[in-house]
């Protein structure tokens, strides 16, 4: 009898520390996760409050600059090694400003004033004058700004404007010399189909045509800009934005930058200057197929305007295009200067030629100047 009463006790003992341990488990179980939580619970804060901190005023990574928008700002350069002499640089583009832009509406006015000159081939040379002064209007106010008033810091939307229009007016540039070069061989090939084959209409939409597809082929590129995050010194090689030099500066993936403006180089200016060069030896072709010695030279005479302004314009794109891609060891300042001179001398110089070899434009030039005089 008291064996069994000792046995119950001792069961009724280990019952009672089993649910005593479980007991203690548990509470060290909750406690352990009551203490987690609460460190996950800090934590989370703590991140949370970083992130809205970063996006009301994110910090700066280095040298970069963010706006109250959260998009970085940009730094623009003159000529570098030479920022003791930007004054008299700016009174060299000025004068290529002021020659471009005079030049190019003279031109207009005159094409539209002269009835002797409403034929397709300057209606081209009018759309290309007011391509030259959409470039020389896209650039001037940042060269303004930064040679004259030395204002370097530029916003990211207003460089993605810039750049935008840069391109889009060099792009349609190269899309109106190749119409401008088709205009030539029809004229020259094939001379009896010259009024049926470039109507008004057509004319129209040809210079549709380089402007839609200009248009298409740089809207992407600030999207594609966008996207990227800027983390280096924001600082550009020029005193305006262009993308070759944008997409060296962010610190993400540029593949798909790099391929598409790659694609954008070869289907315009890879392509328009291998048709204007096809388009060139089926003149070239025509020409040498005419007895006449003074004939042939007459006949070459009317491409050579074109001809100007197609190696002023493509001769100094090849040469930035080969100096970005290969001329890694060439310093900052000659590829500074070469997109200087794509930029500024072809706008410069195509009213100069068009005014000198086209005799129509060169005679009223000069009733303009006498009726001045008088």
């Amino acid at each position: 009898m008291q064996n069994r009463q000792r046995n119950r006790h001792k069961r009724r003992c280990k019952s009672i520390a089993y649910e005593s341990g479980e007991e203690r488990r548990a509470v060290t179980s909750t406690a352990v996760t009551n203490q987690s939580f609460m460190v996950m619970n800090k934590l989370y804060v703590c991140l949370l409050y970083r992130w809205r901190s970063y996006s009301s005023s994110p910090p700066s990574m280095g040298d970069v600059l963010y706006n109250s928008s959260g998009l970085p700002t940009f730094t623009l350069t003159g000529l570098p090694g030479l920022e003791n002499s930007q004054h008299w640089m700016f009174l060299l583009l000025g004068t290529l400003y002021i020659v471009s832009i005079v030049g190019n509406a003279l031109i207009l006015f005159i094409v539209k004033e002269e009835q002797s000159l409403h034929q397709p081939m300057y209606y081209f040379l009018s759309l290309l004058s007011v391509n030259d002064l959409g470039v020389s209007f896209s650039t001037l106010p940042t060269v303004l700004a930064t040679f004259c008033f030395h204002l370097r810091k530029i916003t990211f939307d207003s460089c993605m404007a810039q750049m935008f229009f840069i391109h889009f007016f060099s792009l349609m540039e190269s899309g109106v010399l190749l119409v401008m070069s088709f205009d030539r061989y029809v004229a020259i090939c094939k001379p009896l189909h010259y009024t049926t084959m470039l109507t008004d209409s057509r004319v129209v939409y040809m210079g549709l045509w380089a402007i839609i597809r200009s248009f298409c082929m740089v809207f992407p590129l600030p999207f594609l800009l966008k996207r990227l995050l800027f983390c280096k010194a924001n600082v550009l090689s020029h005193a305006y934005c262009l993308h070759p030099d944008l997409i060296h500066l962010p610190c993400g993936d540029i593949t798909i930058n790099s391929i598409f403006g790659l694609i954008i180089v070869m289907f315009t200016f890879g392509l328009d200057s291998a048709l204007i060069l096809f388009s060139y030896v089926l003149i070239l072709r025509s020409v040498l197929a005419i007895a006449s010695r003074e004939e042939r030279l007459n006949t070459l005479n009317t491409c050579v305007s074109h001809l100007c302004a197609v190696f002023i314009f493509y001769v100094p794109k090849i040469a930035v295009c080969m100096t970005a891609r290969f001329g890694r060891h060439a310093s900052r300042l000659v590829y500074t200067v070469m997109s200087l001179i794509f930029l500024f001398v072809p706008p410069m110089l195509n009213p100069v030629i068009y005014s000198i070899k086209t005799k129509q434009i060169r005679w009223r030039l000069g009733r303009m100047l006498v009726r001045t005089k008088i």
